[in-house]
């Protein structure tokens, strides 16, 4: 299957590089900030540049803001090369922030997501966020930020908003194609049987198909909803019924997803089952909708 992660929000952006700070355009503090968190729980892997697989702290940053059309260099030492310096009172949300994790200089790279919080890609816990005045680790090895792009805090009207959607969040859709794609399924039948799909579809016989073997159903109208982001939450439910897992002995239990929860035993078998670690802050993110990186990472744990 050929991977799509995040695709460039505007296809105008052009690809900067060098020691200026460069207007990002159409980018915003949204697109920056979804963008970097799409890859949450990914593993760490030194030298790493393959978000299946894993990433090293510069690879992951250079992901992230090529997908907005950002060229950044490939280490952490030349990363802090690039941009102009910034003081830690004058940080903004896109920020690289920099520390000295091995006592000989630069060493590791993170993006400032705003509230004295950062996003990064770290050896204990693969892409996870962190305080930057963390007294028990960061705090004491935070070395300074340069500003590469400025990001707006305008959102540019409705179109770009359901440009931004389509292009980050799977849609229920987009999930159904994955799925059916991964377990080989008949799709050809399209005489779907929600009302709000037709056989012209692009996800016709994909939801049909789905729903045929049990793991989709409509809503209380009988429709499919296509173009609707997807939960976390649902998809664990989806993805267990899907793939057919089962328990596999004892698994982490996340802040959000308490025994009770609707979502709880899925949300344990995916962690179980080594498909999930969670957000790298003691959360599942049960009710954040799933990204088109984190759904293709699902899936190509489920099918290693």
């Amino acid at each position: 299957m050929k991977k799509r992660w995040l695709l460039p929000i505007f296809a105008s952006f052009m690809f900067f590089t060098g020691v200026g700070i460069h207007d990002a355009k159409a980018a915003t503090i949204a697109d920056i900030t979804n963008t970097a968190k799409a890859y949450l729980g990914v593993p760490y892997q030194y030298g790493g540049t393959n978000i299946q697989t894993g990433v090293d702290c510069s690879a992951y940053t250079q992901i992230v803001f090529s997908k907005l059309g950002i060229s950044l260099e490939r280490t952490s030492k030349a990363q802090y090369q690039q941009g102009t310096a910034i003081s830690k009172d004058n940080l903004k949300t896109g920020d690289l922030v920099f520390f000295n994790t091995s006592g000989s200089g630069i060493s590791h790279v993170g993006i400032y997501i705003g509230d004295n919080s950062f996003i990064s890609a770290t050896t204990s816990s693969g892409v996870k966020i962190d305080k930057i005045n963390d007294p028990y680790y960061w705090g004491s090895r935070y070395v300074g930020a340069k500003r590469v792009a400025n990001f707006t805090d305008n959102d540019f009207g409705e179109v770009k908003e359901a440009e931004i959607d389509f292009n980050i969040y799977a849609s229920r859709g987009e999930v159904a194609l994955r799925l059916a794609n991964k377990l080989q399924l008949n799709t050809s039948n399209t005489n779907s049987s929600f009302p709000d799909i037709k056989p012209s579809s692009k996800y016709a016989g994909a939801a049909e198909a789905l729903k045929k073997i049990g793991v989709f159903t409509g809503d209380e109208n009988g429709k499919f909803n296509p173009g609707s982001p997807m939960t976390r939450g649902q998809l664990s439910k989806v993805l267990v019924e899907a793939f057919n897992l089962k328990q596999q002995g004892t698994a982490e239990q996340f802040a959000d997803v308490p025994n009770g929860h609707w979502a709880n035993t899925y949300v344990a078998i995916l962690a179980s089952n080594k498909i999930t670690v969670g957000k790298g802050d003691g959360t599942f993110g049960v009710n954040d909708n799933v990204t088109l990186a984190q759904l293709d990472a699902f899936i190509q744990r489920l099918t290693q």
